[in-house]
């Protein structure tokens, strides 16, 4: 009995190793395949998260559009140079937009806020002593068909930034506040711009065809923009592109735009703004300009104190086009 023992034991040990190698590669295999499923489980949900992503970046100009488009209005005004006891030597208009920033706060630029400021002109007759004026200011906002008035000027002394204060309405209040990022972000996201290119000119072109006939020839006249207010075709434009660029407080930006649409609210793609647009560089649609989040919420604090400056006849070099109707500087 011994000897069949004997005999048949090393027969055992190799089934059983056999039955362990056997063993082994199924649970290799099944392990390979749970590692497989989860890294492919991995891909699809990182895949699912930026088609996501995608069609919310895609979607956002629509989406901020329709979220805010009646906190973002037209703002026109008219303003004077000349000297004491003379007419005045000059008399423009000016326009552009203007964004809700808080309880009847208004961002814009400060080429609005003072439109002398960047106007070369002008500031010759400044330098000779000249005093300015500014005869109104008013913003449209959309579906409102009454204009409000401006006032309050809160200049940055630094930007291209300014702080208006809406005169008291029924329109106001119910309109809602721009939300502020907490910092510009990265180069390479999506951007989206707001505003009114082109002013009234703009507005009546893309207006029904009996009033673009009736409008045409009284592009610049506020009464233009009166009759588009009461018709609510006071309809802001967007376009978007990427952030090309931060440096310092100045963001850079491929969505295009023009005259008219300086003071609009640069959104990203969170559908927060990111900065103010102000300018363009002349021969080249890669490059508009913007002032950033940060600078705007450090003069929109000082509103808040009502802490307002004097407002100033300060004179800068500008090496970008001014995005108003009243002058155009070109970049040397």
């Amino acid at each position: 009995m011994a000897k069949v023992i004997e005999f048949f034991a090393p027969k055992r040990v190799l089934l059983f190793l056999a039955a362990l190698v056997v063993a082994h590669h199924y649970y290799a295999s099944v392990g390979t395949q749970v590692a497989l499923s989860s890294d492919l489980q991995k891909q699809v949900h990182e895949l699912t998260a930026q088609v996501e992503q995608l069609h919310q970046e895609q979607g956002m100009p629509a989406t901020v559009l329709n979220r805010y488009r009646k906190s973002i209005g037209y703002i026109y005004g008219v303003y004077q140079v000349g000297f004491a006891n003379q007419r005045p030597a000059l008399r423009r208009r000016v326009s552009g937009t203007g964004f809700i920033v808080g309880d009847g706060l208004v961002a814009t630029n400060h080429h609005l806020a003072e439109p002398w400021y960047g106007d070369s002109e002008a500031e010759a007759l400044i330098h000779r002593g000249a005093v300015t004026r500014l005869e109104s200011l008013v913003i449209f906002f959309p579906g409102s068909p009454k204009p409000v008035n401006l006032s309050h000027a809160l200049v940055s002394t630094t930007s291209d930034l300014a702080i208006l204060r809406a005169e008291k309405s029924s329109v106001v209040p119910s309109l809602p506040v721009l939300p502020l990022a907490r910092a510009v972000g990265y180069p390479g996201q999506l951007v989206t711009v707001i505003g009114y290119p082109m002013g009234i000119a703009g507005m009546v072109a893309k207006s029904p065809t009996g009033v673009y006939e009736r409008l045409a020839y009284r592009h610049k006249d506020i009464r233009a923009a009166s009759a588009l207010a009461e018709l609510s075709l006071i309809r802001p434009s967007v376009t978007y592109g990427h952030l090309g660029d931060v440096v310092g407080d100045k963001i850079v930006y491929d969505a295009t735009t023009a005259p008219g649409g300086s003071g609009g609210p640069v959104f990203n793609a969170n559908g927060e703004v990111i900065g103010v647009n102000f300018a363009y560089m002349a021969g080249f649609s890669g490059a508009t300009f913007g002032v950033s989040v940060e600078s705007l919420r450090l003069l929109l604090e000082e509103a808040h104190k009502m802490t307002l400056r004097t407002p100033s006849t300060g004179i800068s070099n500008v090496v970008a086009v001014p995005l108003h109707s009243a002058s155009t500087r070109h970049q040397n």
